[in-house]
């Protein structure tokens, strides 16, 4: 694997792992409550915690599998999980925010094109 698709792919897991912070642990913080553009009532509402967090721990498991195909040298799990990133970044864009599809979508395409062909 070459160093640049490495690095992309590191940061698109890193990204899911703040995600998985933001959505599990931090959620009243101002940087979640920008991000997801809630309001401390509604961040504070344990239907909405717990809807969260299950957000969160997918999160967690994209970031896991993508390092799990870094430390295995593994373009085929790399792949894979960029894929479910990709897909995700789709749905998101289509059903909550188009946003979505730039700050999540971007990199795993880019991570993926570069791992896929160099």
């Amino acid at each position: 694997m070459n160093l640049l698709g490495t690095i992309l792919v590191l940061l698109v897991a890193l990204e899911h792992f703040y995600i998985l912070a933001l959505e599990m642990f931090f959620l009243s913080s101002k940087p979640a409550l920008r991000t997801f553009g809630l309001t401390k009532e509604i961040a504070a509402d344990p239907r909405i915690k717990t809807l969260f967090a299950n957000q969160g721990l997918y999160n967690g498991f994209l970031a896991a599998g993508l390092i799990f195909g870094l430390v295995l040298d593994s373009s085929v799990i790399q792949l894979f999980f960029l894929s479910c990133v990709i897909i995700a970044a789709l749905y998101g864009a289509a059903t909550a925010n188009v946003s979505i599809l730039y700050k999540q979508g971007l990199p795993a395409i880019l991570a993926f094109l570069v791992v896929l062909f160099f």
